[in-house]
């Protein structure tokens, strides 16, 4: 199976023209019957070489972890030392020299980013740690909101180096995660220890993701035929701000804890309604897999509020399921129906709902 990326790849390479892509797109879409654009197509495995290498790549990576832990200062006397993470970065970005810049195997691609941000990350944490002291971290926020932001700005700025030498397409979203967990540092830290601290993370955490998403749309907007690595870019992006939305609005809404209410589950379901509408827009469907494990849990409160206690859970699985696959089956019909109620100014910083025979350029 061949993704956008490698049709780039040839494309920029010279071994197929741009016309051959173009054709060999608009032939893939028509013999699914459904535009390509609406595939929503990323790339994650090319073939079971691709788990054997992650396997064998997680084996080395915890092997070199492991070993790191053993030398150098280490917390506490018997804790972790700062070289575990750095070995296991540098074997990251060593293997990724290999497997992603001359291979361009995705899944080792995606394993071997995660381990050198991780790792990078997780260095300068525990060097912080060891460097103030494990007894001053205990029960001191701002102290821990130090750490954790300083840990957060290496592994956002070893995202961006990782990007500019291999462009991955998740790289974007991993270095966003890491300002995320900067600026969610830095608050928890000037906060302190107040009543209301999880509520004022909730709302903050909110707001991020909203920036994710938009982030995310920027990327989506600039590439709305969806044939370069932008598009591989914005997914990831989406599939990064859809908990940091869908998360925070439920547990302010008091469905995490255990007793929602018919006036809290009917509120969740119509919020997983309006989620469904903004997919269907933005052609992304990771909105409603974030929101999904909530709208089960209201759906089956609402079952088992009405007296279908025995089968609260097969009747809540049973409506959903059979929702999400008919949506899926008439996916392209129910966009189209959103999109063209939307101002043409929106539509147009939309993917675009049918896709002619174009070129698309590299990323």
């Amino acid at each position: 199976m061949y993704s956008e990326s490698d049709l780039e790849a040839a494309v920029a390479a010279g071994a197929i023209s741009p016309e051959a892509a173009d054709a060999l797109r608009n032939h893939v879409a028509g013999g699914r019957s459904a535009p390509a654009v609406d595939e929503e197509h990323f790339r994650l495995i090319t073939g079971f070489n691709d788990i054997f290498v992650s396997i064998a790549a997680a084996i080395l990576l915890f092997a070199l972890g492991w070993i790191g832990s053993s030398f150098g200062m280490r917390i506490e006397g018997n804790g972790p030392s700062p070289l575990s993470g750095v070995f296991v970065a540098a074997a990251a970005w060593g293997l990724a020299e290999f497997f992603t810049k001359k291979r361009r195997m995705a899944l080792p691609s995606i394993l071997l980013l995660l381990a050198f941000v991780g790792g990078v990350g997780a260095a300068v944490g525990m060097a912080l740690v060891l460097a103030i002291g494990p007894e001053a971290t205990q029960n001191n926020d701002a102290i821990g909101g130090f750490i954790g932001s300083g840990a957060a700005l290496t592994g956002a700025l070893a995202a961006w180096f990782h990007w500019r030498r291999f462009r991955v397409p998740i790289t974007i979203a991993a270095g966003a995660a890491s300002v995320v967990l900067l600026i969610a540092s830095l608050i928890s830290a000037a906060v302190g220890d107040v009543p209301n601290k999880k509520d004022i993370l909730l709302g903050f955490l909110l707001l991020l993701g909203i920036g994710v998403f938009l982030f995310a749309m920027w990327w989506d907007s600039s590439d709305p035929r969806r044939e370069t690595r932008r598009s591989d870019v914005a997914f990831w992006l989406h599939l990064l701000a859809a908990p940091l939305i869908v998360h925070p609005v439920f547990s302010l809404l008091g469905l995490t804890d255990g007793n929602a209410t018919t006036a809290e589950a009917i509120i969740v379901l119509l919020l997983y309604v309006a989620l469904g509408v903004t997919a269907l827009a933005i052609d992304r469907r990771a909105l409603l897999v974030s929101a999904l494990a909530y709208v089960l849990y209201a759906l089956s409160s609402l079952f088992r509020e009405y007296g279908a206690v025995e089968l609260n859970v097969a009747l809540t699985a049973l409506v959903i399921g059979s929702a999400l696959l008919l949506l899926s089956a008439f996916w392209h019909t129910a966009r189209r129906g959103v999109v063209n109620t939307l101002p043409g100014t929106l539509q147009s910083k939309l993917p675009v709902l049918d896709r002619a025979t174009t070129t698309g350029a590299p990323a």
